[in-house]
């Protein structure tokens, strides 16, 4: 069974490169573009480490490592995942879902995994650059175990939006426009990039365990530079975290599809 959704997977991941490569100048633009956001990100925290020194426990390079690990999750998610969660409303609105809900495949798989973000691949390893270059300068060189753990904990960040993601998605079902909700928590997810020490308590609780999006970032640079002893404490949290926002998005996608009538019907 998984060797066929493999294999599945791998023709869709050829057919989005085919389609990629056939508007090369869109490509580029798209590129160009999410280029100059990450550079601006990191020229707004260069503008406020003009100013002070840290921010909470964080340097300016900490911060630096930690906006290229947000990079990494945020682009990484946007090549696997976004378009087609985000597409998701739109194919109930139009009926087109039925041709998905008919495959021999796991409906959830089948509406996940239709397209490929080629020029986000690109802007991930971009992030990737990032967090070597913040290794440099803080003269940090980070163990075997710490970059299996950071490797892991990317994976998991990555789940977590998927998972709130395709939540809010489901709630098209219902709604007949929910494009609104499902960018609207795109432009959310921007809060992961920010250190976790300038929420207050409440904020951190509630972000951190109900909607995991602080923790998605944070901790995976916490396991690279700031574990302090602690990293197992640190990746059962995430791991925690994501596994039961994946569990709770996974049941209600299925509660939702029990409740969609087709465009047939």
């Amino acid at each position: 069974m998984m060797r066929r959704y493999i294999e599945i997977y791998s023709i869709m991941l050829r057919n989005s490169l085919i389609r990629e490569l056939s508007f090369k100048a869109n490509f580029l633009l798209w590129m160009v573009v999410e280029i100059l956001w990450f550079c601006g990100q990191i020229v707004f925290f260069s503008i406020i480490f003009a100013n002070v020194d840290r921010i909470g426990d964080w340097t300016k390079w900490e911060v630096v490592l930690l906006i290229g690990t947000h990079q990494m999750i945020a682009q990484l998610f946007q090549a696997f995942f976004f378009v087609n969660v985000a597409n998701i409303p739109e194919l109930v609105r139009t009926g087109k879902l039925d041709s998905l809900l008919v495959l021999p495949i796991d409906s959830q798989f089948a509406v996940s995994t239709k397209q490929f973000g080629l020029d986000s691949i690109v802007n991930a390893a971009l992030g990737g650059a990032v967090v070597c270059i913040a290794l440099s300068r803080l003269n940090v060189v980070p163990d075997l175990t710490s970059i299996l753990l950071y490797l892991v904990a990317l994976g998991f960040g990555i789940a977590v939006h998927y998972s709130i993601m395709l939540a809010l998605a489901a709630v098209s079902f219902w709604i007949v426009r929910a494009q609104g909700l499902v960018y609207g928590y795109f432009n959310f997810l921007n809060i992961a990039r920010y250190p976790d020490a300038i929420f207050p308590w409440l904020f951190r609780l509630i972000f951190g365990w109900i909607i995991p999006v602080v923790i998605i970032a944070n901790i995976p640079a916490r396991l690279l530079i700031k574990s302090l002893g602690q990293p197992w404490w640190l990746m059962l949290h995430l791991v925690a975290a994501s596994t039961i926002v994946f569990l709770l998005s996974r049941g209600f996608w299925k509660f939702a599809l029990n409740r969609y009538s087709s465009a047939s019907s």
